[in-house]
Order: structure tokens, then C-alpha cells, then sequence
């Protein structure tokens, strides 16, 4: 067993040393007890959708569909029926919870004991029972502990906080074999192997280590009834939660981006705040900063009603359909009335408060917050400038609280990011809030994602996104592909970042490629100046563009939309088409991407100047 962990966490938790003291008991540990004042509406549409199921087959998990993503890469048809029964079970438990009635109860016992007769609750992706045991199907007597299991076993944890008691009238035995499948299949696997990569043993943390922390915690609060041994599950997935705090930079800043905020930080937020109820407030982590500070990243990021500003694996335009209750109780609790704003904007009265789509856990607690519920329809917050140093990334519009104009972000760092892509000194440029210049995002996950071959991936290479070719080079990945020299400007007329970019480059890291990017408030202008030094050489440069909408090109400047490139010199200019097939990119992009590449020559010094200016109205 490593040795304790000591961050934040247990500098400010001296009382976490005497857990089995100080933690409630199973029936009072979790905060949802009862649905007896639960949101009508969301109510009201869980039960429309739940009736709506009876008498459907539940979804089943195949051998087929297990083994593919060895096969072919596919992880999609497998997890959809593993989701699927998931949200089925979930909409079951609300309906038995609210009408007590008995086939309701049967409903949600017949969803749990499939649960407890799949073989493995771990996503096929993520298993290593193919390089551990040569096998395309789960190897039962090695579970591996991943998201997926964590997400099965919190659901059960949460079924037994709100229906346990009647379960055990209906069905004797029933809460037992939960609790043995609990053992087995996470509470074991847990203990016994402590080189989970998830849990950052090495340094290495991302948002597994919350996620899964997180169902751990809910899962040995409700389902371990032996005293010892759920002190000894809490306090270690405690220690998991202060390995990930600990990395968690001062500005709050997640290198994953926006879209992994809501299963990383988020998730470590409210595992927290479970710990807090489950001690009676005496473990209690509002005042960390880290903490405070990350729930102001998503109205950060934000560009404009459903688009956001998308590092690493992230969407432009995620699901709008995220668990805005947890930021804004988050946001409630640490007095970040901007955060709880931005989190209210996304409420709209009338409509359902929370889905099952993000776990059991998150819907209940929606249901009975009662501020959440009645929270009103507000304007996000838009902040000015953003400035998050732990992550080299800018982000400056015209005017706070306005999505009007040109917003420039910029992003240094480096290509070891987790989620990364190679995009070193990369801009985006929004025209009233809408991306123009763009990051492509991610495609659908598959084995090539996350394998050798991932940065074989288009929107994961830096020829696709918005930085410089050098001599035929593009970025390559490793933590030493880094920008150099990063100097933010923020004033009042306007902002920008200045950094070095050669060596992102292999081969280049003796020369420089300076790329300075600023918005001019007052001329409402971009500016992106390229200036190099570089080992005289016979193949050319290349700047590159991502764009998003139909490019019109002539000598020396381009227009979309309500966007017009200029730039000086006139140097030749080419454009690439990429066609998007996969269904995640076209849900934001439409059918195509544009790359505009403009030749600078071999020249091995030189200046480039793109300006980003909105085209005037009379011309549109």
C-alpha cells in the first residue's frame, strides 16, 4: 500500500483521521431521502417516459458488441445499450419512488438484477482483460474498476438510499446481492490493486480520478456495512480526491477543457460536498481555493448561448443538457455569484430541472433542490478578459457581458495535455459569439482515439487547426512541444498573447516563431502577426486557418460569413476542404471545414499580419 497521501485536503480535514467516528450512519450518510417534494415537472416527464417502457424489452448487452472494439474499434453500439438500460433503471426508481406502487418496484428490481447478471460492469473500452488475458469478452474474475463500473455501482448505491427498505419487503434477498456484486466487482478490485492509473500515483491526474472516486465514496457510504471496512474505502478514496486537488491549479483552469469539466472538477465538487453531509459538516472543502476558483471555468469559456470555447477532445457546442443544478448549488454554497448566475442562465422555467442522463445521483439531487427549482433565467456573466496562466489560454471580447464583436482566444501550453491535441499557439475567433475560426473538436471516441494512431486523426493533428506549418513540419506530441516566452497583454483598449511557438515543431526548437494575436477594442479588429527566424532551408512555411462556414477567396484576403481575413503581405493563399461524416462534428460544423493556408515561402526570416475584421453591414 503507497504511502498516505497528505494535500489540501487533509491539511485542512485533521478530523479525517477518526472517520468511522465521524462519519453517519449508511441511512443518514447520503442527502436525498425520500422524493416527497420532488420538482412536478421533472417528475411528470420522468413518469410519461418511464410508463413508455413498460412492456419494451430492456436493452441487452452482446457478445458482438462487447468484442467489437478489439475487432473493428467500435465502442459506440456496446455502450449505447449499456446506457440505455441505465437511464431505463433510473426513470424506474424516480416512478417507484413518488407512486409506491408495487409494479414499480418490479420494474426497478428487474433492471437491477440485469445489472447484477452483466459480466462485467466496465465499458469494453477501457477493460484490459484483452492485453491481461488474450480476451475479446470481460474476464469475471479479473473486474476491472473503471467509469462504467463506477457509474453502475453509484447508481445501485442511490436505488438502496431511496428504495431499500421497501426492496427488502418485495423482494428478500434482493439488497444482499447487490451488496455481494458491490464487493466483488468494486469494493475488492479497489483495495487489493492500487495501481489504478486513475487514481495519479505517479502525478498524472484527470478526471477519471473524481468520477470514480466519486461513485466509490457514495458506493462504501451506502453499500459496506461493516464499520471498519467502509472507514478504510472512504479514507482511501478521500486520499484520491486530494491527489486530484492537488493538481488542480489556482486559476481553476482545466486543461481537458470545458466539456471534461462537468465529469472531472464537477465531480470532485460534489463527491466533496457528499463527504460534507456524510460527516455533518465536519469535512468540509468550500474553502479551498482551487476549488472556488474552478467553478468560474465554464462561464469562462463561454462564447454565446450554446457555444463554448473547446480545448483538447471538447465540442464548440456541447449538449445543453448538462447538470446546471450542480454548479449552482456549488456556486450557492461558495458565494460565486457569477458561476451561480451563469448556471441559472441555462434555466428554463416550465421545463424539466435535471434527466437521468447524467447518473441516478445527479437527477435525485436535482429533484429536491429546492433554489434550483425555483432559480430564474439570467444573462451568463461573458467576462471581459480571461487570463488563466496554469493553462497559457486568453480569452478577450469587446465588452463584458456582450457576445458582440470579434472574441479572440488564444492558447499556449503544450502537447501533452490530457485530451490533447497538437495546437500550440492556436487562435479562435468568434463573430458574435459564434466560432468562425475554429477548433474542429473531436470526433466520435473509437480505439484509434487513444491509441498510437491518434494524432493520425485530423482534428487531433496541427495541420487542422489554426497554427503555422514550418518547413513541412507539423506539431508534434510530448510535454516538450511546448510554447516559450508567453506574455499576455490586458488593458483597456484591448488584449493579446505573444509566444513562441518553434518547439512545438521537432527539429525547430533552436529557432523562433513568434506569433503575437490581439484584439483592438477600439478599431474592432483582430490582429495576428507571425514573425520567424529560422536555419535557412529550401521548403516552405505554411499559416493555417480552421474555418467554419463557406470561404470566399481573392488575392490577399477571405471572407465568411460576416468575417473577413485580410492579410500582408499578399502571399499566395489555397484552400483545403475537409468533409465531415461523423455525426459529433457535423452536429456543429455542418458537412465541411475549410483549411486556408497561405505560403510565407522559404524564407528563412519573415513577417506575416492576418487582420480579422467583421465585414460592413452594407457589404453583407
Amino acid at each position: 500500500m503507497p504511502d498516505r497521501f497528505h494535500g489540501p485536503l487533509a491539511e485542512a480535514w485533521p478530523a479525517a483521521g477518526h472517520l468511522q467516528a465521524i462519519l453517519l450512519p449508511p441511512e443518514e450518510c447520503l442527502p436525498v431521502r425520500s422524493l416527497g417534494d420532488a420538482d412536478p415537472t421533472t417528475v411528470a416527464d420522468l413518469l410519461t417516459r418511464a410508463e413508455q417502457d413498460l412492456g419494451q424489452p430492456w436493452p441487452h448487452t452482446l457478445a458482438h458488441a462487447a468484442a467489437r472494439y478489439v475487432r473493428d474499434g467500435d465502442r459506440e453500439e456496446y455502450q449505447e445499450q449499456i446506457f440505455a438500460r441505465q437511464h431505463r433503471l433510473s426513470r424506474a426508481v424516480v416512478a417507484a419512488a413518488v407512486t409506491e406502487s408495487p409494479h414499480w418496484l418490479d420494474e426497478v428490481a428487474n433492471g437491477v438484477v440485469l445489472l447484477c447478471e452483466q459480466s462485467s460492469w466496465c465499458w469494453p473500452a477501457h477493460d484490459d482483460t484483452w492485453p491481461r488475458h488474450h480476451s475479446v469478452l470481460p474476464t469475471v474474475t479479473d473486474p476491472y474498476l473503471d467509469l462504467g463500473a463506477g457509474e453502475v455501482v453509484g447508481q445501485l448505491a442511490w436505488i438502496d438510499q431511496l428504495l431499500g427498505t421497501a426492496m427488502d419487503e418485495r423482494y428478500p434477498g434482493l439488497r444482499a446481492r447487490v451488496r455481494h456484486e458491490t464487493r466483488i466487482r468494486v469494493i475488492e478490485p479497489f483495495l487489493r490493486r492500487r495501481d489504478w492509473h486513475w487514481i495519479g500515483l505517479a502525478g498524472n491526474v484527470h478526471n477519471w480520478n473524481p468520477w470514480i472516486h466519486g461513485n466509490v465514496l457514495v458506493t462504501a457510504l451506502r453499500l459496506v456495512d461493516d464499520g471498519e471496512l467502509r472507514s478504510t474505502v472512504v479514507d482511501l478514496a478521500i486520499q484520491g480526491l486530494d491527489r486530484y486537488v492537488a493538481v488542480l491549479p489556482p486559476d481553476g483552469a482545466i486543461d481537458e477543457g470545458y466539456a471534461y469539466w462537468w465529469n472531472g472538477a464537477c465531480r470532485a465538487v460534489e463527491a466533496l460536498d457528499l463527504l460534507r453531509h456524510a460527516t455533518a459538516g465536519q469535512l468540509d472543502a468550500t474553502g479551498i481555493p482551487s476549488l472556488q476558483q474552478t467553478l468560474a471555468f465554464p462561464h469562462r469559456m463561454h462564447l454565446s448561448d450554446d457555444w463554448y470555447l473547446n480545448l483538447a477532445d471538447g465540442q464548440a457546442r456541447p449538449p445543453t443538457d448538462q447538470p446546471w443544478h450542480a454548479l449552482h448549488r456549488a456556486a450557492r454554497a461558495s458565494g460565486d455569484e457569477a458561476a451561480a448566475r451563469h448556471a441559472a442562465a441555462h434555466r428554463i422555467p416550465g421545463t424539466p430541472i435535471a434527466n437521468e442522463r447524467e447518473g441516478l445521483g445527479r437527477l435525485l439531487r436535482a429533484l429536491v433542490d429546492q433554489d434550483w427549482a425555483q432559480a430564474t433565467a439570467e444573462s451568463s456573466p461573458l467576462p471581459r478578459d480571461v487570463w488563466l496562466q496554469s493553462i497559457q489560454l486568453l480569452v478577450a471580447r469587446p465588452t463584458e457581458g456582450s457576445a458582440h464583436g470579434l472574441t479572440l482566444a488564444v492558447k499556449g501550453g503544450h502537447n501533452d495535455e490530457h485530451h490533447n491535441h497538437n495546437d500550440v499557439g492556436q487562435v479562435v475567433i468568434a463573430v458574435h459569439g459564434i466560432p468562425v475560426v475554429v477548433d474542429a473538436g473531436r470526433p466520435t471516441y473509437t480505439a484509434q482515439t487513444f491509441g498510437p494512431d491518434r494524432y493520425q486523426i485530423p482534428t487531433m493533428h496541427s495541420d487542422w487547426h489554426s497554427v503555422p506549418q514550418i518547413r513541412g513540419t507539423a506539431q508534434h506530441h510530448g510535454r516538450q512541444y511546448a510554447a516559450r516566452h508567453v506574455e499576455p497583454t490586458i488593458v483597456e483598449d484591448g488584449a493579446g498573447l505573444k509566444l513562441d511557438l518553434a518547439a512545438a515543431y521537432p527539429g525547430h526548437s533552436q529557432e523562433t516563431w513568434l506569433r503575437t494575436a490581439y484584439l483592438d477594442r477600439w478599431a474592432e479588429i483582430v490582429v495576428i502577426n507571425d514573425e520567424w527566424n529560422l536555419t535557412p532551408g529550401p521548403q516552405h512555411s505554411l499559416v493555417r486557418y480552421l474555418l467554419a462556414g463557406d470561404v470566399q477567396l481573392a488575392p490577399g484576403q477571405a471572407t465568411i460569413g460576416d468575417l473577413a481575413l485580410s492579410w500582408d503581405p499578399a502571399v499566395p493563399a489555397t484552400l483545403d476542404v475537409l468533409p465531415l461524416e461523423d455525426p459529433m462534428l457535423c452536429d456543429v460544423w455542418g458537412d465541411h471545414l475549410t483549411r486556408l493556408s497561405l505560403d510565407v515561402g522559404p524564407e528563412s526570416q519573415g513577417t506575416l499580419s492576418v487582420i480579422a475584421r467583421l465585414v460592413p453591414a452594407a457589404l453583407r
